[in-house]
C-alpha cells in the first residue's frame, strides 16, 4: 500500500510524485509476467478460436471486485470496440456461477474464473467441474487448468489490472486465430493489430510465435502510455484526491458512472470502495451502471441519453462526487449526467481517453484525468490503474486524518 508517512495532508508536489511513482511501479511488474506467459497466452488463444469455431461459448464469473472482470470479458467478447470484429458468445454468470454453470455447460465452452491473488476455493472447485465436462479452464489465478496462473503479485489492484491486460490480449488474439482458422489466410481484417505478421499464408506454428511476440508489443505500449499518464497528470490525480476525500469528509459519497468496459470499471471501483482490501477503510460508493433495472426502464421509456442522468436526480446530495468513466469523452449520457452534477453543486471528476473530448472542451468536470490514446483497450487498462491509485491514496489521506 502507499505509505506518504504521518503527516496529516501532505503537500500537492509531494502527493503528486507519489502517485507517479506507484504507476511507474506496475510497469515492470507487469512488462516481467508477460515476457513468461506470451507464449502460453498465444497457444490458449488458438484453442479458444477452435472452440469458438465448434460452437463454444465464454463462460465467465468472480466474486466481489472480481465480478467486474467477468462483466468486462463478456462486454469484449459480445461487443467488440474494433469495427469489424464479430461478436462471440460470452456471458457472465458471477451471480450465481456454480448452478448456472452447471445447468448450461458444453464441452466446447471456454470456462474463465477470476479471483483474488490467493485464489477463490469455490471458483476453483467450479472450474474444476468444468474441466471433467472437457471445458477449456482458465484459473486468473490457480494452479490447475488448462491455463492457470500464479498470481504475481499479493497486491489486489495490481494483480486485478495486470488480469485486465491478459483478457484484452485474449480476446484481441483470438480475433486473429478465429479469422486464420475460418477464412484460410492470415489474419483478415485484423492486421492493423499485428503489421508485422504479413500478408502471405503460414502455418498456425508460425502464427502462434509471432503473435507472443505482438503480445509483448501490446504491454509495451500499455507501459509507455502509463509512462506518459504518470508523468503528465500526476499532479492532476492528486489534486483529485484531495478533493475528493474533503467531500467525503464533509459526508459525500462517489457516485459512478460509465457505459461498456468503463461500466465495468465503474462497478470496480465502486466496490473497491465498500469492499476494499483488508486493513482499508469502506468509502461510501455507489455505481449507477450496476443498476440493470434502471438503465433498462430509463433507456425504454426516455433514452440511453438519460440512463445515468434520472439516476443522478434521484442519488445526488451537494457534498457528493460524480465520477463519469469514458474512453472517448464525447458519450452524451456521461455528458448530461456530469452537466446535471454540476448544477447540483456536486464535484465532479472525470477519467477520460483521446484528447479528452468534449468533456473536456466544454470543461463538465472540475478535474478531467486524460489517457491521451485512440485504442481503447489501452486506455482502460491505464485507467483501471489511474482509479486504483486514486483509492490508494484516499486510504493514505483517511490514515492521516484520523
Amino acid at each position: 500500500m502507499l505509505d506518504l508517512g504521518t503527516a496529516a495532508m501532505p503537500a500537492t508536489y509531494k502527493l503528486a510524485s507519489q502517485v507517479e511513482e506507484r504507476l511507474l511501479e506496475r510497469n515492470q511488474l507487469f512488462e516481467q509476467f508477460f515476457a513468461r506467459e506470451a507464449p502460453r497466452l498465444a497457444q490458449a488463444c488458438l484453442e479458444m478460436s477452435e472452440r469458438f469455431l465448434r460452437g463454444g461459448r465464454l463462460l465467465a464469473f468472480g466474486r466481489g471486485p472480481y465480478a467486474t472482470d467477468a462483466q468486462h470479458v463478456s462486454v469484449e467478447f459480445v461487443h467488440p470496440v474494433i469495427v469489424g470484429k464479430r461478436a462471440l458468445p460470452a456471458l457472465d454468470l458471477s451471480i450465481l456461477f456454480r448452478p448456472w454453470l452447471q445447468s448450461i455447460l458444453h464441452p466446447e465452452d471456454i470456462v474463465m474464473g477470476f479471483g483474488p491473488p490467493e485464489g477463490d476455493p469455490e471458483v476453483w472447485a467450479t472450474l474444476q467441474q468444468a474441466h471433467l465436462h472437457d471445458a477449456m479452464t482458465f484459473a486468473l489465478p490457480g494452479f490447475e487448468g488448462s491455463y492457470s496462473v500464479e498470481a504475481a503479485t499479493t497486491d489486489s489492484f495490481m494483480h486485478q489490472e495486470m488480469t485486465e491486460i491478459l483478457y484484452h490480449t485474449l480476446w484481441e488474439t483470438v480475433h486473429v486465430f478465429f479469422e486464420h482458422r475460418e477464412l484460410g489466410h492470415d489474419v483478415g481484417q485484423s492486421g492493423f493489430l499485428y503489421p508485422f505478421l504479413g500478408t502471405e499464408k503460414q502455418g498456425t506454428t508460425d502464427l502462434v510465435a509471432e503473435v507472443a511476440a505482438s503480445i509483448l508489443m501490446k504491454v509495451k505500449d500499455d507501459a509507455k502510455l502509463r509512462a506518459q499518464a504518470a508523468r503528465e497528470e500526476c499532479e492532476q490525480i492528486g489534486n483529485v484526491v484531495l478533493a475528493i476525500h474533503e467531500r467525503l469528509r464533509r459526508g459525500g459519497k462517489l457516485i459512478i458512472f460509465g457505459n461498456g468496459g468503463s461500466a465495468t470499471d465503474a462497478n470496480d471501483l465502486a466496490i473497491d470502495c465498500v469492499l476494499p482490501p483488508a486493513g482499508y477503510q469502506p468509502v461510501p460508493a455507489v455505481s449507477l451502471s450496476l443498476e440493470p433495472a434502471n438503465i433498462t426502464a430509463v433507456a425504454n421509456d426516455i433514452g440511453t441519453e438519460a440512463i445515468f442522468l434520472r439516476q443522478l436526480i434521484a442519488q445526488a446530495r451537494p457534498d457528493d462526487i460524480a465520477i463519469g468513466i469514458s474512453t472517448s469523452g464525447g458519450s452524451r449520457n456521461i455528458i448530461m449526467a456530469l452537466e446535471e452534477a454540476r448544477k447540483r453543486g456536486l464535484l465532479t471528476v472525470a477519467l477520460l481517453g483521446y484528447d479528452g473530448g468534449e468533456i473536456k472542451r466544454k470543461q463538465l468536470a472540475d478535474f478531467p484525468v486524460v489517457v491521451h490514446s485512440d485504442y481503447i483497450p489501452r486506455i482502460q487498462e491505464v485507467q483501471a490503474s489511474i482509479y486504483h491509485v486514486i483509492r490508494e491514496t484516499l486510504e493514505v489521506l483517511a490514515r492521516g486524518q484520523a
